[in-house]
């Protein structure tokens, strides 16, 4: 997903030992950290809640777009090309606002640039479903993807600096748990409004309210101790850790935070690749974990998780939608487990076990596609929305055709229901060669490479369809368990 940078940088090392005498100091029965000893509060569990609902928005515009490409691609005749620029276009926008996301987030805050991407959330939104054009949804998914990709670094660090140090880890996967329970709600929406007029248009627009929300909400909450020190407000920052932690006294904390932040401006970013603390091994160790992220596929099954299913035999929007709400269901509730376990099993596991699950699950669905006949360059083809319903069962319920295709009802009154390659024929005399060929639809304005149909869902055995499923679902909770809690 969106890469999260992160601003506590070289100062980690140092920062460790620190964090080991405090949790010491913590379990013991005499002195107690400030921060252990206030605990967290329930207005620091709330802010955090606050915070973290960008990760909801995040994970719904990452699965939003699966559903919502089956409709758009025929309202505007997409080309493949056409539809890859619309699902990139939001990773466009997100690596642009990474190389600045750092800086707005120093200078202006945290909290500032949260409220900012949320805003820039709606706006986005709003610009895609007041115009449908192909520009104009290309613009908006930029907009879209630098407003969670902001909003995805503002809030694990506005997170990381509002938390006590003993529960830090556990506040920031709130992050995680959001973005993947924003990626059901993407899918569930997807399925309620697969075949809804205009469909696309709810699944937008559903953020917008939420992100608005989100932005107000956060208005009231305080800036992140942290950064009021860094703007040297100190006297400000203690009185937000009083109002954190639930405690007078805040002075050893703010000591804390001073001395870090004097250790971080002892380093530049240069010094990331140079054995200086073994910065250079961390920083190759964290680009290979988010290499293995891209690459093994898990953003793709993300943006085209409707679009796949579609093809291995779910012949409906509304049935692939229907099947890919399993992949949500099945990152939720594999995200919970493995983020409480990750602390106690251990990362490197989790990563052994879900690369080796990951491998298998995609070995099994690489041999059942290789089993299924299906002209993979056609997946992604676009139809007209008469050509569409060529795909769906309704097609063939001759009573939802429209009086303008009368001719067109009369000649699909001789074709079977299963026919759909080439199109037989009832009755005799409608072709020579028993054939209904594209000509003979001289009404329905299908062209050559539209009328091309990628697989006929009703050939496809039904144990190689589930099987697909099943092994997709497997693929999805192996990511979340092995490089989820690594990341």
């Amino acid at each position: 997903m969106v890469p999260v940078e992160n601003t506590e940088g070289p100062n980690l090392l140092n920062q460790k030992g620190r964090e080991a005498e405090t949790d010491g100091s913590c379990g013991a029965s005499g002195g107690r950290h400030p921060a252990c000893a206030g605990g967290c509060s329930m207005f620091t569990f709330l802010t955090s809640v606050t915070a973290a609902i960008s990760g909801l928005l995040v994970g719904y515009e990452l699965g939003l777009i699966s559903g919502a490409l089956l409709q758009i691609r025929t309202l505007l005749a997409l080309t493949c090309h056409e539809q890859e620029m619309v699902v990139s276009s939001l990773l466009i926008g997100a690596f642009l606002a990474s190389l600045t996301g750092g800086v707005l987030i120093d200078r202006y805050g945290r909290r500032l640039t949260i409220m900012l991407s949320s805003c820039l959330l709606g706006l986005g939104s709003l610009v895609l479903i007041m115009s449908l054009s192909y520009m104009v949804l290309i613009m908006g998914r930029i907009a879209i993807g630098v407003s969670i990709s902001l909003s995805s670094i503002a809030t694990c660090v506005y997170i990381a600096e509002i938390a006590p140090q003993h529960r830090r880890g556990l506040l920031v996967s709130l992050n995680e748990l959001m973005i993947v329970i924003g990626i059901l709600f993407a899918y569930i929406s997807n399925y309620a409004f697969a075949n809804v007029s205009n469909g696309w248009k709810y699944m937008f627009g559903l953020v917008i309210p939420l992100g608005l929300l989100q932005a107000i909400a956060m208005y009231f909450l305080p800036p992140s101790p942290r950064f009021l020190v860094m703007k040297g407000q100190e006297e400000a920052a203690g009185k937000v850790l009083r109002k954190l932690r639930v405690i007078s006294d805040t002075t050893e904390e703010l000591t804390l935070i001073k001395s870090s932040l004097k250790d971080e401006y002892q380093y530049s970013f240069w010094d990331l690749f140079r054995s200086k603390d073994n910065m250079r091994t961390r920083i190759m160790i964290g680009l290979t974990l988010v290499f293995f992220v891209q690459t093994t596929g898990q953003p793709n099954i993300l943006f085209y998780a409707s679009t796949v299913l579609k093809s291995v035999g779910f012949q409906s929007n509304e049935a692939a939608s229907l099947a890919s709400t399993g992949v949500g269901v099945v990152k939720v509730v594999s995200t919970i487990p493995a983020t409480l376990l990750v602390d106690h099993v251990g990362s490197k596991t989790f990563l052994c076990i879900g690369s080796s699950v990951m491998a298998a699950s995609l070995l099994t669905m690489g041999i059942v596609n290789l089993n299924i006949n299906m002209n993979f360059t056609n997946i992604c083809r676009s139809h007209s929305p008469l050509n569409q319903s060529l795909e769906e069962p309704v097609f063939y319920a001759t009573g939802n055709l429209s009086t303008s295709n009368s001719s067109l009802r009369e000649h699909i009154k001789g074709v079977t229901p299963h026919s759909r390659g080439s199109f037989v024929p009832m009755e005799d005399g409608m072709e020579q060669k028993g054939e209904l060929t594209v000509t003979s639809l001289p009404n329905a304005g299908l062209s050559q490479t539209e009328h091309q149909i990628v697989t006929d869902p009703a050939v496809v055995p039904a144990a190689y369809k589930w099987l697909s499923l099943a092994s997709l679902l497997v693929y999805v909770a192996a990511f979340s368990i092995g490089l989820g809690p690594s990341k």
